[in-house]
């Protein structure tokens, strides 16, 4: 048999390892949201055979949540942060920051604990900003607290942005769009709040009204951060 004519042997398979599979899950995910990653489709994009990918993760909730702890670690401050407002203000804002880079990350926030390392760090930046300003039942609430804002606010954010790509229409082509029934509905008088609202009320850039309204929520938490008694 010639050397043409002899078939050539198999390729070896291809190395894999799981930051290879989750790098290429955040991959399809950043392109097309969750709904574009699968064991089939993350395989595909490695060159590797599906059953191969279930030696490294057992479901594609496991991949979910190594992909959120991978993307965490851009959340984590590079250097130590001032008080505890500036601590959680930087981390909020991070927190957006890394959710428009990966926008599937809105969907995944506010579940349950994070538990990969860096799930826990940020977690432990979090607590540690607020360590020893008040009891500890009070700290968890305030953490609470701010998470919720900037965990609503991002998913809000983010729901515009898809909103924006589907309709292809900008926000304010969308208020233009609308604006004849907003107009005639507030010409009945029976939204005199919204009405005002809408002809005095100031527009202002998602940054700016994310920035404001977490700032108004520390003022709260402030309120309430009193030391512990001796």
């Amino acid at each position: 048999m010639t050397v043409w004519d002899r078939p050539e042997p198999p390729p070896r398979p291809v190395p894999l390892d799981r930051e290879g599979i989750v790098a290429a899950a955040i991959a399809l995910a950043d392109e097309g949201g969750l709904e574009a990653v699968s064991v089939r489709k993350v395989a595909a994009r490695l060159n590797a055979g599906p059953m191969r990918l279930y030696g490294y993760i057992s479901t594609k909730e496991e991949l979910f949540d190594l992909m959120v702890d991978e993307v965490q670690a851009e959340i984590l401050p590079e250097a130590q942060l001032g008080d505890w407002r500036e601590a959680l203000r930087a981390l909020a804002h991070r927190t957006r920051q890394v959710a428009l880079r990966h926008e599937w990350l809105a969907d995944l926030l506010g579940g349950r604990p994070a538990l990969g390392p860096n799930g826990l760090a940020v977690t432990e930046a979090t607590l540690a900003a607020l360590d020893g300003l008040a009891h500890i039942d009070t700290v968890m609430r305030a953490v609470e607290t701010v998470s919720a804002y900037y965990i609503g606010a991002i998913r809000r954010e983010i729901a515009n942005l898809r909103a924006e790509r589907v309709t292809g229409l900008s926000k304010h082509d969308w208020q233009r769009a609308h604006g004849p029934r907003v107009t005639s509905m507030l010409a009945t008088g029976r939204f005199p709040a919204l009405a005002k609202a809408v002809h005095d009320g100031t527009d202002v850039d998602a940054e700016t009204s994310f920035a404001t309204g977490l700032d108004w929520v520390l003022d709260a938490v402030a309120a309430k951060l009193t030391r512990p008694s001796a």
